[in-house]
């Protein structure tokens, strides 16, 4: 008799089911961190549309309020720092290099947004940030079982692995 064919998430397209969310988190990751470096406004001191606004709109309201007096001691290497996390992070979840840190990252930067800039949203979800947050949890668990680097190097080892001791 053959082997038991794969049930559930491993047989079919099931397998596949989380690079849908993938995508569309690496490439919003991506697209949002690049913006932020191609803004003039937001990396700048303190003018309209900068982060060191948006800093004290939202002081009085975040969740944890030390959060925001943490990125205003300075602005403009915190906001090169969130962009570059941001594309950093969309880089590693579109192509699956380092799956789980790279979502764990994205959890993270949704974590601080969530608990600073759209906690005061009413009721709590229309704050997209929360819905970001938990859209990371399914990759942070799984990774990048497919169509990813990370999957294409655990192969890699395998091969090498049976043909050095099959």
């Amino acid at each position: 008799m053959g082997a038991a064919r794969p049930v559930g998430l491993r047989s079919g397209l099931g397998r596949h089911a989380l690079l849908p969310l993938r995508l569309f988190l690496g490439a919003t990751f991506l697209y949002a961190g690049l913006q932020k470096l191609t803004d003039r406004a937001f990396l700048s001191g303190g003018a309209k549309g900068s982060l060191s606004d948006l800093l004290r709109q939202v002081h009085d309201t975040a969740a944890l309020p030390q959060l925001v007096e943490l990125a205003q001691h300075s602005t403009v290497g915190f906001g090169y720092a969130v962009a570059g996390g941001e594309v950093l992070v969309g880089i590693g979840t579109l192509i699956g290099l380092l799956g789980r840190l790279a979502a764990l990252g994205g959890a993270l930067i949704s974590l601080t947004l969530w608990l600073t800039v759209s906690w005061p949203s009413t009721p709590y979800y229309y704050g997209n940030d929360l819905a970001y947050l938990m859209a990371w949890t399914p990759l942070v668990l799984a990774g990048a079982p497919a169509f990813s680097l990370d999957a294409a190097l655990a192969n890699r080892r395998q091969r090498h692995g049976t043909q050095l001791y099959g």
